[in-house]
């Protein structure tokens, strides 16, 4: 294979025994975390040095769970070839020439890139070399294992006990999904720690919008956070240099993007519209709006605006897009807006990244396993149970992705079910202890 031949069986032919695995890796990793609720230096070598050795087999495993890394690397060919991996799917006749085995692996080959810029630089790195696929994942793993020494000095900085962290350093799941499944999601999260460190000591507003743009030009799920971001400074100077230090590198990065594609990139578009799986809210809420004739009255609705504004064409275009999924995803969208707007209240700069990050996590329609690691360095931090159990259980979903089982309304249940009881409790507090 063109992309360097990994050498275990692949996950997804023994899925049984992989689940069983990491619910026991689960169960080591509680019992290890309350042994090491203290603070030390020798405690943080030992969570470094059991975060590597944790990492280190998991390299050569076939990225089977996922094909995430198979779209990684060839857009990254893509852009090394010198082409516009946003304005060519990989089904483009212009990209006959860069095709091989990994073409002929790719899902979604009529769709675009959805990945923001510094991510496809990267991917362009790995893609350039004679070992694509083992470099890209050793890179993944170097950035998890540079976001658990972050998280220890963002630990040490708060006055939280250095041993907390391994409910992050040591999780199976981000140990699976970055070093295993090679997620680009690794490199998201230490840029966005770095930023978070950063902006604890309430200086250097520059480095500290740099890092929180690379987070964002990586994966966008960190967009949801600069507003806060900005008001961990004072009003005046500093709040208004990080927010323009991060605004003026997105726009340098994005604007050849948007300049190619006419706006938002068609990848982006389509991912909105049509990727939906395992969305806590958004699974049961299109069924409830669908039980309810929603689309149809929505649809009604619009008819009686249509006759009144005499606006036919305006109207007609909205009609392919009233339907229950579209709908939920609406309704989701507007309360991320309100969450984003709610975080104007927060006081603590760590435990509002972590309930932004998670209310973000709550309101999309797409959550996989590996969406978890921008909420565990944050639930470590505080020890939330209920963040934290869903680590172990999260993974349950690779049962409907590979095995074909139907995932609502009881694989779901098993998922999200002990999730919002733990929360229903109200043993789940973002605190600092």
């Amino acid at each position: 294979m063109a992309l360097g031949l990994l050498a275990l069986d692949p996950l997804s032919d023994h899925l049984p025994s992989a689940l069983a695995l990491l619910a026991l890796g689960s169960l080591a990793l509680w019992s290890a975390a309350r042994r090491l609720e203290v603070d030390s230096g020798a405690v943080r070598a030992v969570v470094l040095a059991g975060a590597l050795l944790l990492r280190l087999p998991l390299l050569p495993l076939a990225p089977t769970l996922s094909d995430d890394v198979l779209r990684y690397l060839w857009d990254g060919r893509v852009a090394a070839a010198g082409r516009n991996p946003y304005a060519l799917p990989p089904a483009a006749a212009e990209l006959a020439a860069l095709r091989d085995e990994l073409w002929r692996s790719l899902p979604h080959r009529q769709v675009p890139t959805v990945y923001p810029p510094l991510a496809v630089a990267a991917f362009s790195i790995a893609a350039r070399t004679p070992w694509p696929l083992p470099l890209w994942k050793v890179l993944a793993a170097a950035g998890d294992l540079a976001a658990c020494a972050l998280l220890l000095a963002l630990a040490r900085r708060l006055g939280v006990p250095a041993g907390r962290t391994v409910w992050y350093a040591w999780n199976p799941l981000v140990a699976l999904e970055t070093a295993g499944m090679g997620h680009v999601d690794a490199l998201g999260v230490a840029a966005c720690l770095a930023a978070v460190l950063l902006m604890t000591t309430r200086r250097t507003p520059v480095a500290a919008a740099a890092c929180a743009a690379a987070g964002a030009l990586t994966k966008l799920v960190p967009l949801v956070a600069l507003p806060l971001w900005g008001r961990a400074y004072p009003p005046g100077a500093s709040r208004w240099r990080f927010w323009g230090t991060a605004l003026a590198l997105l726009v340098l990065a994005c604007a050849p993007v948007v300049a190619a594609t006419g706006g938002v990139p068609p990848g982006l578009l389509v991912y909105g519209r049509t990727w939906e799986f395992d969305g806590p809210l958004f699974e049961p809420l299109w069924r409830l709006l669908d039980a309810v004739d929603a689309a149809p009255r929505a649809k009604a609705l619009l008819a009686w605006v249509e006759r009144r504004s005499e606006r036919w064409y305006l109207f007609e275009r909205v009609y392919p897009y009233v339907y229950p999924q579209l709908l939920a995803k609406a309704v989701l969208g507007v309360g991320l807006l309100a969450a984003i707007a709610a975080s104007r209240r927060e006081r603590d700069l760590v435990a509002g990244t972590g309930r932004l990050f998670g209310r973000a996590l709550l309101l999309s329609a797409t959550v996989y396993p590996w969406y978890l690691l921008w909420v565990l360095p944050w639930a470590a931090l505080a020890r939330h149970p209920a963040w934290l159990a869903l680590g172990a259980l999260l993974p349950l979903s690779y049962l409907a992705q590979e095995a074909g089982v139907p995932l609502f309304p009881w694989l779901w249940l098993a998922i999200w079910g002990p999730f919002f009881a733990l929360l229903a409790l109200g043993r789940g507090r973002w605190e600092r202890r």
